[in-house]
């Protein structure tokens, strides 16, 4: 059984930054694909950035490149998103998800979720 439990979510106004953090119950990250997918109210749920199995390479939606990163730390199995320069449209439920299949994680059907953290940007 795999858990994730979401954490460092709040609010901020524009501009602002916040890091989310994900602690996985899985023995051994390199197994797993790791993302962050986000959901507003009144919208599907999006993915957002992943990060590969290894570690060795990330990938991010468009309208965050540059200003969200996705990164990990092995040695305590936490996944982490730094979240720069926010925006009010990055107003949404934020959740961390996991599993072995890349396609899988980006199209939402991943096995394993966290309960998710409410991130609130206002202008």
């Amino acid at each position: 059984q795999v858990e994730l439990v979401e954490s460092g979510g709040g609010s901020v106004q524009a501009g602002g930054s916040l890091r989310l953090s994900c602690a996985a119950s899985i023995t051994d990250t390199r197994s797993y694909y790791m993302a962050w997918l986000r959901q507003s109210p009144g919208k599907e749920r999006e993915w957002v950035a992943i990060i590969s199995a290894s570690g060795g390479s990330t990938d991010y939606l468009d309208s965050v490149k540059g200003r969200f990163t996705i990164s990990q730390d092995k040695a305590k199995n936490t996944v982490y998103l730094q979240m720069n320069d926010l925006k009010p449209e990055d107003t949404a439920i934020y959740y961390c998800a996991a599993d072995t299949v890349y396609s899988t994680v980006v199209t939402g059907r991943s096995r394993y979720w966290g309960q998710g953290t409410q991130v609130t940007v206002s202008s």
